[in-house]
């Protein structure tokens, strides 16, 4: 089956992965009501000024993809009691999820795009 949609994506995934999934994308869609959901490198992901965040499932559980690789040093409190790498938190199966921490990431890349999205139509309009 070729996944299209989100929802597509999460219920081809094993049962005991397809809550916490569920769970992300409400936490992201909490966050950024006006994302855009989508399928980019065959994960959900939402856009909103360029990409935001994805999700997904590992071996153990499910990922958050921050797609910012210094995501880490710039909140470093928010890592801190997180299994991580790179820009990519881990979640195992049966974990509650840290529903704060993702919260206050989405919104940082949410600031993050803005600020990038204003510099670029400065720069357009210098021209």
């Amino acid at each position: 089956m070729k996944i299209k949609t989100i929802d597509d994506y999460i219920a081809s995934q094993p049962a005991d992965k397809r809550e916490m999934l569920s769970q992300l994308r409400a936490i992201i869609k909490s966050v950024a009501p006006g994302a855009t959901e989508g399928i980019s490198y065959r994960v959900p992901t939402f856009t909103q000024n360029g990409h935001l965040v994805g999700f997904g499932t590992n071996k153990n559980g499910c990922s958050l993809y921050c797609m910012n690789a210094n995501i880490a040093g710039q909140l470093p409190e928010a890592f801190k009691k997180l299994s991580w790498s790179a820009s990519t938190i881990h979640f195992a199966v049966g974990q509650k999820l840290p529903v704060a921490t993702i919260k206050k990431i989405v919104r940082y890349r949410i600031r993050e795009n803005e600020e990038r999205k204003l510099k670029k139509e400065k720069k357009t309009i210098k021209k």
